[in-house]
This record gives C-alpha cells, sequence and structure tokens, in this order.
C-alpha cells in the first residue's frame, strides 16, 4: 500500500471546538462549518466527533445528506448557499433545513411552493464583500415578501465579512455598520455575522449565531497569529514515508524541468506525496518537510505523485523513514505561506486517494 495517508485527531477537533465556545458570550450558538467534506478530513466522523455544536454550516442539499444523517434532531444545518433549484426547497423542508435567501429569485421560489413544514430562512446581505447577497434594498423588498409568509418558520438576518483576519481593517467596521443598519425597522428573530477570525478577535461582530470553520480544524484563520497563540491544535497530519535517497553531484539537476541544480554534492529523499494527492503543485524549494522529525527543504518542482527533499543535513534518513508534510509538528499555514496559497486550500485539496485514517 502507498504509504501516504491523512491521520485525523478527533480530540483535537473537539478542543478546537471548546476554543470557540470559550470565545463566545453563554447565550450564544455556534455553525459549525463542515462544507467541503469538513475541509476535507471527512464530514461523517468530523459530525460525530462535534456532537456538542448547536448546528452545522454546509454548501448544498448534497453535503447537507450525510449531516442530517448524523445530527441530532434538534441540531439546525444551514445551507450556507440556499438552493439551486426551486423543487430543492421541498427536500430542504422534509430535512427541516435552515436556508439562506442571497437573492430575490430565491425568495420567489419559496413562495411558490407547498411545503411540509415552514422552513428557517436566512436572509444574505451584502454588506460589502460584494460576492453573493442582498442589497440593502432588496433586503427591504425580500423581507417585505416573506414575512408572516406561511413558507416561513423564523425570518433571520446574516452576513460575511471580507477583512476579518485583518483585525484593523475599515472593511470591518463598514460592514458592521451595514448589517446593523437593517435593523431598526425590520425584526429578525437570530443574527449572525461572525466567521472563526471575527469569533475569536472581533466580540462586536459576534450576533446570536457564529460560524467557526477553519480554527476547527485547527489552523489560524487571523493573520499575524498562529494557530498555537490562538490555542489551537492540528486535526490533519499529512504523513508520508521516503521512498528512495540518492547522492548527487554538485550541479546536478532534480525533477522536472531542471529547474533546481546542486550547488554541491547533496543527498535527495523522494517522497511518496505529489500534486494529485493535494500538494502545493507550486510550492518552491525552501518549503519545509518534516523528515523523522526534524526540518528538510523541499527541491525541485512537485511532480504528481512525488517530491524530493535535500536531506544532506540529515544522514539516518532511509527509505522508509516517516515523513509529515504539514500537521502536528509542522503547521499547514506555515507550508501555504511558503506555496503563496491558504491552508482552507490545502485542507481541502487533499484527494479521496489519500486515505483518513481517525
Amino acid at each position: 500500500m502507498r504509504p501516504i495517508y491523512a491521520q485525523i485527531d478527533l480530540a483535537a477537533l473537539a478542543h478546537n471546538f471548546g476554543v470557540a465556545r470559550r470565545c463566545c458570550a453563554p447565550d450564544k450558538k455556534l455553525f459549525a462549518v463542515v462544507k467541503a467534506n469538513a475541509y476535507g478530513h471527512g464530514v461523517e466522523a468530523a459530525v460525530s466527533a462535534l456532537q456538542e455544536a448547536d448546528g452545522f454550516a454546509v454548501c448544498s442539499l448534497e453535503e447537507a445528506a450525510p449531516v442530517r444523517a448524523l445530527a441530532h434532531p434538534e441540531q439546525r444545518i444551514l445551507l450556507l448557499e440556499g438552493v439551486f433549484q426551486a423543487q430543492e426547497y421541498l427536500q430542504a423542508a422534509q430535512w427541516q433545513l435552515d436556508v439562506v435567501i442571497h437573492h430575490p429569485q430565491q425568495a420567489q421560489w419559496l413562495l411558490g411552493q407547498e411545503l411540509a413544514a415552514p422552513l428557517n430562512v436566512w436572509l444574505k446581505l451584502d454588506s460589502g464583500m460584494h460576492r453573493l447577497g442582498l442589497s440593502p434594498a432588496e433586503l427591504a423588498e425580500v423581507y417585505a415578501q416573506l414575512n408572516g409568509a406561511p413558507q416561513v418558520a423564523e425570518l433571520n438576518l446574516l452576513s460575511h465579512l471580507a477583512c476579518a483576519d485583518e483585525r484593523g481593517h475599515e472593511l470591518n467596521e463598514a460592514q458592521l455598520e451595514a448589517f446593523l443598519d437593517q435593523l431598526p425597522e425590520r425584526e429578525f428573530k437570530h443574527l449572525s455575522l461572525a466567521n472563526s477570525a471575527a469569533l475569536m478577535t472581533l466580540p462586536a461582530m459576534h450576533m446570536d449565531w457564529l460560524r467557526p470553520g477553519l480554527m476547527l480544524y485547527g489552523a489560524s484563520p487571523c493573520a499575524g497569529l498562529s494557530a498555537q497563540e490562538l490555542g489551537l491544535t492540528a486535526v490533519m497530519s499529512l504523513r508520508s514515508e521516503v521512498l528512495a535517497v540518492r547522492n548527487v553531484e554538485a550541479g546536478a539537476s532534480i525533477g522536472y524541468g531542471a529547474s533546481w541544480l546542486a550547488e554541491k554534492p547533496a543527498r535527495i529523499a523522494t517522497i511518496a506525496c505529489g500534486y494529485a494527492d493535494g500538494y502545493p503543485r507550486h510550492a518552491p524549494a525552501g518549503t519545509p518537510v518534516l523528515i523523522d522529525g526534524q526540518r528538510a527543504s523541499l527541491v525541485g518542482r512537485v511532480s504528481m505523485d512525488l517530491i524530493t527533499v535535500d536531506v544532506s543535513d540529515l544522514p539516518a534518513v532511509a527509505v522508509g523513514t516517516p515523513v509529515e508534510l504539514w500537521g502536528a509538528q509542522l503547521p499547514v499555514d506555515e507550508v501555504a505561506e511558503h506555496a503563496g496559497t491558504l491552508s482552507y486550500e490545502l485542507l481541502s485539496q487533499v484527494i479521496a486517494r489519500v486515505p483518513r485514517r481517525y
């Protein structure tokens, strides 16, 4: 069996949820975000480990299905993008889902349905991110249409922050003001604004329901603050082994394109991991890799199934030596920074051919 696998520490996941809970006032509720297969960690295992959550947030009906099967009936499940077709409201009602409405068309679809039970609806305000959401004028119109409609059990308000990871960013205050501006003239049952970063560092954004995502998986959602500083523990450790070790002379090239040349005689380890496993293809030379608990540096291009690492200073490395690509000892945030990407991407791109061990 190919030696690469993702070790998933469910105790760490529960610990990180506890950190989220402690950052909130006791009366606040938490939607644990488990979209994208729980950021690559495995949604069934994640839901089972997060039974203290008040609810879960997913992207679509397809993602909601396994969550509804495992969650307690009283745990709410939020469709973050709402429905994509009118008839999906029928399934949402059957599964007792909370649905986002971010476009007037979704409201019209809802009003045209005869549902088995009314739905908890979250109107999504575009408060300044300009990705999805109702403008203030659209929100006023949709609110008037849905308030008191038989298809609606609760009418709630949410929005999403564009720059919560930067605590001093001026858009944070502007988005909060835009959100609060909707409240004096309208009654909403619940409010939701805070993602992971706002949950940890912007208490003014907390509202009634908070939506922790990345922090649950042990990566930092905040610029300038490490996961360790925030009290978070890595949940995924991407692990493999050394497949081969070779000595190369000065001037020898390594990998596709001959883009890396040895400046002096070097010892190179080849590891079972590549971009087809989810490792970032554009990770540059110098990206850290942990081999038998010691740091070494990536050299040469990342290929589909393999990477190469300079182990000239690690004489004990041999075929079968264990490797950590990121995880408990090597923060995923650090690898992401070297690769010019985000920990979100690295975690969620670990593909299904990489076994998860829980």
